[in-house]
């Protein structure tokens, strides 16, 4: 179940032959931009995590919908909190819309909250072609650890993992002890969420924080309600109903300053658009246009459904549209609700 805000898929309804007839010039361009050649989606994380697991999902289904009917591959360049892809995307890949860049969130918002942010591209330049999902992340610990609530990673000290600055396991564990007291001795430097977990797992960690509830459930859904692991808060805007009936407890009931909570929400926007597909600015508008229907299409094709489903992987999907609306209103926010937020993810 979902709890964030849901894109309305829209279909356009074709009544008349004449209506069809001026599609048809459209259509042979289309097959002409794509025809014959590989579309790219550069994953900006590590092989088998959850934002790979839903890029290769998106890609055995996605040529179908694209005219000329591509070949459609996906690669994999992490680092930099999926900041060295779209730093790729933005300046070298070709720009004729073969190349997408599946993008960590935070990425997108880092320049908002990261004053020294040295990156080398725009995020609300670059075309936004979908977003997957919109989820809720949570902070979990292992069954190794001590720390069993939210309670008691106030009252001890808890060892967290997280990945580089800019990552959400980061940002979001230094929010949560700027903000709710707790305890957290964060460990930085971790490639990812798969390495997070295996330290996790042999009690190297307590447990970690930012990772989305839909990666934990395709990356271990041997651990859930299994008692392999204590789910300790959720993060999101809203509630997850299938999290709030389990008994975990979301960010807003450790949160008391109103300044603290108008920029937290800041921080938790862009959870809305969870799974980005991006294109560099310079793309044409032709294939900014097919790249945004077919991803649609693909997110309402029964057979794709029933792979994400069969691959745990829960789809939310916001169109290209409404995520570039979200991203000039996050880089429009006040000065300052964004000079508290950056101060919370701060070391």
């Amino acid at each position: 179940m979902k709890t964030q805000l849901r894109t309305v898929l829209r279909t356009a309804i074709v009544t008349t032959p004449l209506f069809c007839a001026a599609l048809a010039p459209q259509s042979a361009g289309a097959q002409e931009l794509y025809a014959g050649k590989t579309v790219t989606i550069l994953v900006g994380g590590n092989p088998g995590g959850g934002y790979d697991l839903y890029a290769r999902a998106i890609a055995r289904h996605l040529s179908r919908h694209i005219p000329g009917a591509p070949q459609v591959v996906v690669r994999n360049q992490p680092g930099a909190g999926s900041g060295t892809a779209a730093a790729a995307i933005y300046t070298t890949a070709p720009k004729d819309g073969t190349w997408i860049g599946a993008l960590f969130p935070g990425v997108i918002i880092g320049p908002v909250l990261d004053p020294k942010s040295r990156m080398t591209f725009e995020p609300a330049k670059f075309h936004y072609i979908a977003s997957a999902d919109s989820g809720t992340r949570v902070c979990i610990t292992g069954e190794k650890s001590k720390i069993r609530t939210m309670q008691d990673a106030i009252k001890q000290r808890a060892i967290m993992g997280a990945s580089a600055a800019g990552g959400s396991t980061r940002d979001y564990a230094y929010m949560l002890r700027h903000t709710a007291g707790a305890q957290f001795q964060i460990i930085s430097g971790y490639k990812g969420t798969v390495d997070i977990l295996l330290a996790l797992e042999t009690g190297e960690l307590d447990g970690l924080c930012g990772l989305d509830w839909t990666s934990l459930k395709s990356q271990r859904p041997q651990w859930i309600g299994t008692g392999k692991m204590n789910v300790i808060l959720q993060t999101g805007l809203s509630a997850e109903p299938e999290l709030a009936q389990s008994g975990t407890p979301p960010v807003w009931n450790f949160i008391k300053n109103e300044q603290d909570k108008a920029a937290v929400e800041l921080i938790l926007s862009q959870q809305i658009f969870g799974r980005p597909y991006v294109t560099a600015p310079e793309t044409p508008p032709a294939a900014v246009s097919i790249l945004r229907k077919a991803f649609m299409d693909t997110f309402r094709d029964k057979e794709f459904l029933a792979d994400a489903t069969k691959s745990r992987l829960d789809i939310g999907p916001s169109s290209g549209e409404d995520v570039q609306k979200l991203v000039a209103k996050l880089f429009a926010a006040s000065p300052e609700t964004v000079a508290r937020a950056r101060a919370l993810i701060r070391e």
